[in-house]
Order: structure tokens, then sequence, then C-alpha cells
């Protein structure tokens, strides 16, 4: 039986996060419950909440945290702009970052794609 560590979108997401741990360390310690503790809170919450969505019974709560995950995605991709734009990151690892974040996003927007269709070919 698949799980949701089977996911190619939740090992890309658990492998963001150490990224995401590794960046944040360098930022200002003054920053540390704010921008360095969202930032974390919003890469966590994306493989979390695939995880949490899978576990449920039905496919409709699967979709609801599969948007959740999402909306996390999303939040992660903007606190990392802002980190840019106070320059806490070099310009080459917020593109390189930016670039498996939105692939993340994407990923999501597939899963999320895909699991609508299933609910609709058992209806």
């Amino acid at each position: 039986m698949r799980t949701h560590k089977d996911l190619d979108v939740w090992k890309k997401s658990i492998a963001l996060i150490t990224k995401i741990y590794q960046i944040s360390s360098t930022f200002p310690k003054e920053e540390m419950f704010g921008l360095t503790n969202q930032i974390r809170r919003c890469a966590v919450s994306i493989p979390s909440n695939i995880a949490e969505g899978s576990a449920r019974g039905h496919q409709k709560e699967y979709i609801r945290f599969l948007y959740i995950s999402l909306g996390s995605q999303q939040e992660l991709e903007t606190q990392f702009i802002i980190a840019k734009n106070l320059n806490y990151i070099t310009e080459n690892v917020f593109k390189e970052t930016q670039t498996e974040i939105e692939i993340v996003g994407r990923m999501l927007s597939g899963l999320i794609k895909a699991v609508k269709l299933k609910m609709a070919d058992q209806s």
C-alpha cells in the first residue's frame, strides 16, 4: 500500500526543509522569533499537511489538506522574497531555492488535480 512517503512531492518538500533550515540559520539573531521561525514553520507545514491529508479516510479531506500545503508553499515563497529583499540571502541562493519552492508548488497543484480526477471517476 502506498503512503505519503511514496509521493515525490512529499520527498521533495522534506528535502526543502533541510535547505530552508540551513539558509535561515544565517539570518540575523533578532529574526529568530520572526522571519526565521515563520519560514521554517511554513516549510515544515508543506509535507506535514500532505501526510495528514493522506491519512484521512476521504478524498475531500485529502484535497483540503493539499490546499493547506499549497498555501504554506505560497507563504514560504513570499517570505523567501522578503528575506532576499532584506539582504538575508544572496541572489544565487534565492534563485536556486526559489526554483525548488516553485517546483514543489507545481507538484502540489498536479497532485490536487490528480486526486480531483480520481474523485470524479469514482462518482
